[in-house]
C-alpha cells in the first residue's frame, strides 16, 4: 500500500489536530499537508519527510536542526536505528570520553544518577525540540560536545558531514529491532491512542512505515558512509557488542581518539566501564526505575530486556520467512548481515 497524499478526505479531526499543536510552526503545518502520511506508533500519524518517516514534531526540530546547527570538529554523534542499543552506546561513549574527567570505579559518576540521554541528547527530541526557529545556545556545552540521533546520514546538517566530527552508528538485527520497538511503542503513547496491533505493526515495518524508517535505507546510508570514510563513521552491530563489549570498546575509543593507554588497560578501566554501563547495572538504578529524562519518556521504558533472539517469542514462522525475504531483497550484496539468535 503506498503513502497518500494528506487528505481532503481524510479522518475526521487530522487537520484540526495539525492546527491545534501549539508547538508547531505555521510553516510546519503547511508543509505537513503536502506530505504523504501513515497511521502513527506512538502518535496519530507519521509523515514521509525527506524520504523517512516521523512525527510533525520530529519534522519541525530537525528542519531547525539542519538550519542552525554548526558542528565542531571535536563533536561526536551517536547515530542509531531507534531500539538498537542506543542507550547502551550512549553510556559506554559518554564513560569513555569522560574518563579522565569522571572515574567509572567512583560513587559519584553521572551516569550512576543521570538517564544516559539526559547526558547524551537527542537533537530531535531535545537540543532542537520545541524550538520552533529559536536557535538553542550550544556555546556552554563541555567539550568535547557528544549528541544523539535516529536522523538519517543523507539528513544530518551539511556542517556534520563536512567538518571532521566523528559518528558512531549502531543497529541491531531487524527482527529483535522491530519487537523491541513495537512494545517501546505500546508502552509510552499517549493513552487517548488505541494500541497498534503487532501484525499491522509487522505490515507497516516491512513496507518501511516505522519511525525513522525505512530500516533498510537508515542502515545502508551510514553503512555506505563508514565504507568510504572509516575516519568519520564506525559501524557497529550490536549483537557484537553484546558478544565482546570490551574488545569493541577499544574500537570505539581508538575511533575517538582517545585510546585506552597499557596502564588503563592493566588496571581494569575498560572492564570497569563496561561494568557501569552495564544493561543490569543501568535498569537497576534509582533514576532509570522512576526518573523520566528529557525525551519526556519515563526512563524505565530504555531498559526491557536487550536480549538477542527475544524475536521467537513474538512472530510467526510465516512473519519470520516474510521480513526475511525483505531484508534480503533490500540488503542483498550490501555486505550487511545480522545474528538472529543469541
Amino acid at each position: 500500500m503506498a503513502p497518500t497524499k494528506l487528505p481532503k478526505l481524510q479522518p475526521s479531526g487530522v487537520d484540526e489536530a495539525i492546527e491545534e499543536d501549539e508547538k508547531l510552526s505555521q510553516a510546519t503545518k503547511e508543509l505537513l499537508l503536502s506530505l504523504p502520511r501513515e497511521r502513527g506508533w506512538r502518535t496519530p500519524y507519521v509523515y514521509l519527510f525527506q524520504g523517512f518517516w516521523c512525527s510533525s514534531r520530529q519534522i519541525q526540530a530537525i528542519i531547525t536542526f539542519q538550519k542552525h546547527f554548526q558542528a565542531k570538529d571535536s563533536d561526536v554523534l551517536v547515530a542509531t536505528v531507534p531500539k538498537s542499543g542506543t542507550t547502551w552506546l550512549k553510556a559506554l561513549t559518554f564513560a569513555t570520553m569522560n574518563r579522565h574527567h569522571f572515574s567509572c570505579f567512583t560513587k559519584n559518576h553521572p551516569l550512576l544518577t543521570s538517564n544516559p540521554h539526559d547526558l547524551v541528547p537527542f537533537f530531535e527530541f531535545t537540543v532542537y525540540a520545541n524550538h520552533d526557529d529559536k536557535v538553542p545556545d550550544l556555546s556552554n556545552m563541555h567539550e568535547p560536545r557528544i549528541f544523539g540521533t535516529h536522523v538519517p546520514f543523507a539528513s544530518l546538517p551539511s556542517s556534520i558531514k563536512e567538518s571532521n566530527c566523528k559518528v558512531i552508528y549502531i543497529c541491531r538485527n531487524p527482527f529483535d529491532t522491530f519487537v523491541s520497538f513495537w512494545i517501546f511503542a505500546d508502552k509510552t503513547k499517549p493513552g487517548s491512542l488505541p494500541t497498534l496491533p503487532l501484525e499491522e505493526a509487522f505490515e507497516m515495518y516491512c513496507k518501511g512505515v516505522s519511525v525513522f524508517g525505512p530500516f533498510w535505507t537508515h542502515m545502508l546510508g551510514y553503512w555506505k558512509e563508514s565504507v568510504e570514510s572509516p575516519n568519520k563513521v564506525l559501524f557497529l552491530m550490536y549483537e557484537d557488542l553484546i558478544e565482546d563489549v570490551n574488545f569493541h570498546l577499544k574500537r570505539v575509543a581508538e575511533f575517538l581518539g582517545c585510546p585506552f593507554t597499557l596502564e588503563e588497560e592493566s588496571s581494569g578501566v575498560i572492564e570497569g566501564i563496561t561494568k557501569l554501563c552495564s544493561f543490569e547495572k543501568m535498569k537497576e538504578l534509582e533514576v532509570n526505575k522512576h526518573g523520566t529524562c528529557a525525551t519526556t519518556v519515563e526512563n524505565k521504558y530504555y531498559f526491557r530486556k536487550g536480549e538477542v533472539g527475544d524475536w521467537v517469542n513474538y512472530l510467526s514462522p510465516s512473519m519470520a520467512e516474510k521480513l526475511t525475504k525483505v531484508i534480503e531483497e533490500k540488503l542483498g550484496g550490501s555486505g550487511l548481515s545480522f545474528r538472529m539468535n543469541s
